[in-house]
């Protein structure tokens, strides 16, 4: 093997494919207006920015390119990770290495939380890149051939470096990412965020995120970018401090950019700093809402969604220029058989179109995780992807546990759900409602190139939906609705009718998918469903084992 750290070191940095079939997947929206994928590799391309400045670096996003076997014969070495649902990719591409005879390297997310499941790696790098990847390459620099690095310690991002924006082709994504902070102040049952990145916040610097916003800037990149923090106001200070600084740097460049976060729905408390988003243009907002239940949000310990109106929130956030997406799950304990009701209500008066569902999931190392399995309700406490056109995220692999209420009763409640929100005629609705809600303040303006693109699309749009026999009058009444009681909206009108296209597809998928699944319960009944599920967890996990090692 060639030394692996002396100058122009071939690295190959190959981003796993993410399910067709994903909520998040929007292929069909991405055809209508010329790209390929939704969001750029950023864990990739901040794991590029650590390596040694003279390797020769090559980064592969399978999402938006086929991995050539070509590739693998011009690396040295090769790097990749991700997330669960990207679990069955990270293998393939371990396999395909070892093929090669190619040393591969795994972190990332699933890695970190289950690294006994890529044991078949030559180097398995845990928790954060800051601190473990030096650790690496010391090992490779001393001639090791193999090795796992992992740290207790968090890494401070105030050193934190400038992802290489310039190894990814800008025209291939709806939009790109920059990361401001780690961790959550919160301490939800469920969440895997508090597990791999701490509780307490921590923040770049406004220079640190000024810097790269120059970089894109420089590389003549223009228009979306969202900020993947998993709550971006979980230190508001800092976060005032730098949208100060945004702002300022805004000022002089014109507004080339436009935002999007996730967040917790207590930024709807904070007029200060919703001002302060508005004067920098950001237009969008993730929320994760789980559920409209006080006593369900109590038990999981999400009490900071608990004794206020999501509906008013979703308001005053769209008072200032803001869209709401939001997250929810079904399958908690101590939901009712007014749950579905509740839910259905919940997006339908708040107007959140873009509205996620899932089955909840025990995700390896959460608090709800080491409960379950203290009850002994837990099929197994780890996750496997075996099959990415079925088993994809949390709405078709969820509630991998002994539910309280009956499991058919939450599958049908489910598709109940995803069968109300998503009907042609109630997601119309609720693009009405947030149309004439939201009061645009846009900053940001398309360059004459994006604009012929925008109409390119607007007339792929229409002629998806505007002259469809279930959508076409809909659209057109919430065309002209909007168009002359809210015209600065219309652009989101646009935008919203053809994430229906995707919406309304993925749902009859999930639906479909579902209602096998209560066939199945009907059929055999609950307990026998139940010892089915947990002994093919159980076998997928001694399987899988065999198979890696």
């Amino acid at each position: 093997m060639v030394n692996l750290i002396e100058k122009r070191t071939k690295c190959l940095l190959i981003h796993p494919k993410f399910s067709p079939y994903s909520f998040w997947n929007f292929v069909d929206v991405c055809k209508i207006v010329g790209a390929k994928y939704t969001a750029a590799p950023l864990g990739l391309m901040t794991v590029a920015a650590l390596l040694p400045d003279e390797w020769e670096l090559k980064l592969i996003d399978t999402n938006v390119e086929p991995l050539l076997e070509d590739y693998f014969e011009w690396a040295d070495i090769v790097f990749t990770g991700g997330m669960l649902p990207q679990q069955t990719g990270i293998l393939d591409i371990i396999n395909l290495a070892h093929q090669k005879q190619r040393p591969v390297v795994v972190g990332g997310p699933d890695p970190t939380s289950q690294p006994n499941l890529y044991q078949s790696a030559n180097f398995l790098v845990m928790g954060e890149g800051e601190i473990t990847i030096p650790m690496l390459l010391n090992d490779l620099e001393n001639g090791c051939k193999s090795g796992e690095y992992v740290s207790s310690d968090f890494a401070d991002m105030t050193e934190a470096v400038v992802p290489r924006f310039d190894l990814i082709k800008f025209k291939n994504y709806i939009h790109l990412n920059i990361q401001f902070t780690r961790g959550c102040p919160y301490n939800c049952e469920f969440c895997d965020v508090i597990e791999l990145y701490g509780r307490k916040p921590r923040s770049k610097t406004p220079e640190q995120i000024i810097k790269e916003l120059q970089s894109l800037y420089d590389l003549n990149y223009r228009g979306h970018v969202d900020i993947v923090d998993d709550n971006f106001i979980g230190n508001k200070k800092n976060v005032k401090t730098t949208l100060q600084a945004i702002k300022g740097w805004s000022e002089i460049n014109n507004y080339p950019f436009y935002y999007g976060i996730e967040t917790s729905i207590n930024l709807a408390d904070d007029d200060e700093l919703l001002q302060l988003m508005k004067d920098v243009d950001f237009r969008l907002v993730f929320i994760g809402v789980e559920t409209p239940e006080d006593e369900v949000l109590e038990k999981a310990n999400k009490k900071i969604n608990m004794n206020r109106s999501i509906i008013e929130a979703t308001r005053k956030i769209g008072s200032y220029g803001m869209i709401v997406n939001g997250g929810f799950i079904i399958g908690f304990d101590n939901e009712t058989d007014q749950t579905a009701k509740k839910m259905i209500n919940c997006v339908q008066e708040s107007g959140i179109c873009v509205a996620m569902f899932g089955l909840m999931y025990a995700l390896p190392n959460t608090q709800l995780t080491k409960r379950l399995k203290l009850e002994g309700r837990l099929f197994n406490e780890f996750a496997i992807i075996t099959d990415n056109k079925t088993q994809i995220d949390q709405a078709t692999s969820g509630l991998n546990f002994i539910t309280v209420r009956p499991r058919i009763d939450i599958l049908r409640d489910f598709v109940t759900v995803l069968k109300y929100i998503y009907k042609p005629e109630h997601y119309y609705e609720r693009i009405i409602r947030t149309c004439l809600n939201i009061k645009i303040a846009n900053k940001y303006r398309h360059n004459f190139v994006n604009t012929l693109k925008n109409l390119r699309s607007f007339i792929r749009i229409v002629g998806h939906v505007g002259f469809n026999g279930i959508t076409g009058m809909l659209f057109w009444n919430m065309f002209f609705t909007v168009l002359f009681k809210n015209p600065r909206a219309i652009e989101w009108a646009i935008s919203l009718s053809a994430m229906f296209i995707h919406f309304h597809k993925h749902s009859i998928f999930i639906i479909n998918h579902t209602n096998q699944q209560i066939s199945d319960i009907n059929k055999y009944g609950e307990v026998i469903y139940n010892q089915n599920e947990h002994k093919m967890a159980n076998t997928k996990v001694i399987n899988y084992q065999k198979d890696v090692l």
